[in-house]
């Protein structure tokens, strides 16, 4: 019946049996349905009916949970939440700074004004009618975001959620609701730093369209709040390595290059991985704005800008309580983004292994993801020519026939293709001698014992071995020398 799954209609059907003037279906399970998407969790808004009546009713028939009881919710299973209709009163600054209220015999109209946009505030009755009194079907149609009332004002966070709609439903914002953001600019202060990163991890990880919602954050003037992106805009850059224009252009192409990439990519990506590629999209360049200068012909350089944006990814990341693993993963990625740039020939095994160190905690894989999604959002394709490697090459076997025919191909692909048959695509190498190799050859524990595995390591990473025995092979000769 109209999609709603049968666990919904049963707690809608006890509900109305029991005296509800009106059940309605709310919230994102009506808005996804009506683009066509699915979704799991349901939100039930129930009118004539006492929180405690709710509870009495559903007990009997299924396990319920009053976590929300000071907002009238009643959890059914983990799927379902049914609630009174709400009033919020405007107290304070921020994201708390209002008291909610539940009131049973509050209009469905009134209830829903209190909603953000007004593609959330569409309700649906069992019989698959739809109850729309802001005309939030239109504005899917349209696709537009647009503020139920000036009560969207009352919670800034509410910015940052039309920022990852737009970049989920490829969304624009209207010019009323544009204005109502800028109106609660100075609440930014007031939002948590957990609160800002779960909307951001939602444009990372649900974003179809991530420019879009970098252009929401541009055109409310909250761009402001995130320093290392507001300096992007107007950043000029040499045309003829990036002709679609600024650092801040640039960025935006990138980020939905490496959407793309992170949703068709096989074997699929997790969902960490798919955050960590986003975020390493979008800060990769924020080392341009302090190194970009022109050189002596005139043209823009920007070296080191690499190096220069690792730090400021980790504090722009840290700033909005981004997990420690997510951070740590991001900042390898921005600091050796370039890594390929400069070599016009296929890389070495021993380049693998270096590289594939460097970028601990994240990996090849990503990287050249991040690469190739670099190169795609400049639109300068052809300058990434991928050559032959040299058949010489130790512990390597030949390339792939596709390889050495010349084709223009993105060099980040050679470097993974090289790291996927060393087994270094997804880790970093470990090293195969160990402390225990060292005590069993006679060395006394001490200092020296971790220098000198440092030492080893470096040789292996070079190539000089490859198995234990070729490593004990080469220690002893150390040792002996």
């Amino acid at each position: 019946m109209s999609g709603i799954p049968s666990l919904t209609l049963k707690i809608i059907d006890l509900l109305e049996q029991n005296g509800a003037k009106d059940v309605l279906i709310v919230g994102g399970f009506v808005r996804d349905k009506l683009l066509g998407l699915s979704s799991k969790d349901v939100d039930i808004e129930v009118y004539g009916l006492s929180y405690t009546q709710i509870q009495k009713i559903l007990a009997p028939h299924f396990h319920v949970d009053l976590v929300g009881q000071a907002f009238g919710v009643v959890k059914v299973g983990n799927t379902v939440d049914v609630a009174l209709p709400r009033r919020e009163s405007k107290i304070g600054l921020g994201h708390k700074g209002f008291d909610v209220e539940a009131v049973h015999d509050l209009s469905p109209t009134e209830a829903f004004a209190r909603r953000d946009f007004t593609i959330n505030a569409i309700g649906m009755r069992k019989d698959g009618s739809y109850y729309d009194p802001f005309d939030g079907i239109g504005d899917l149609k349209r696709k537009t975001l647009r503020a139920t009332s000036p009560a969207f004002k009352d919670d800034p966070l509410r910015v940052l959620r039309g920022m990852q709609f737009a970049s989920r439903f490829g969304f624009k914002m209207d010019p009323l609701t544009i204005q109502y953001c800028r109106d609660v600019y100075n609440e930014f202060p007031s939002l948590s730093g957990e609160r800002i990163y779960e909307e951001w991890k939602k444009w990372a990880l649900r974003g179809v369209y991530p420019e879009l919602g970098l252009d929401v954050l541009y055109e409310t003037g909250w761009i402001n709040a995130f320093p290392e992106l507001a300096s992007l805009v107007g950043c000029a850059q040499n045309p003829e390595w990036h002709p679609e224009g600024d650092v801040w252009t640039h960025t935006k192409a990138v980020c939905r290059e490496a959407s793309e990439a992170s949703r068709n990519f096989k074997p699929e990506l997790n969902e960490d991985e798919r955050v960590i590629l986003m975020f390493a999209a979008l800060c990769h360049d924020f080392g341009k704005p302090a190194t970009t200068y022109p050189d002596e012909n005139g043209r823009l350089r920007s070296l080191g800008h690499a190096e220069a944006g690792a730090p400021l990814a980790r504090r722009f990341l840290e700033r909005m309580k981004a997990p420690k693993r997510i951070v740590n993963a991001v900042e390898p990625l921005v600091s050796h983004h370039m890594a390929s740039h400069d070599v016009d020939h296929a890389p070495s095994a021993r380049a693998i292994r270096r590289l594939a160190r460097r970028l601990s905690p994240a990996n090849i894989k990503l990287w050249a993801l991040l690469c190739q999604s670099d190169a795609f959002g400049c639109g300068a394709t052809h300058r990434y020519l991928a050559t032959p490697l040299d058949a010489k090459e130790k512990n390597l076997p030949t390339l792939k026939s596709e390889y050495q025919e010349h084709k223009i191909r993105f060099q980040s692909d050679l470097w993974l293709d090289v790291a996927r048959r060393l087994e270094l695509a997804e880790s970093e190498p470990q090293p195969i001698i160990q402390g225990r190799d060292l005590l069993a050859l006679g060395l006394k524990p001490g200092p020296h014992v971790g220098k000198l595995l440092k030492e080893v390591f470096e040789e292996q990473l070079d190539g000089k071995f490859s198995t234990h025995e070729e490593g004990l092979n080469w220690l002893k000769k150390k040792l002996s020398s």
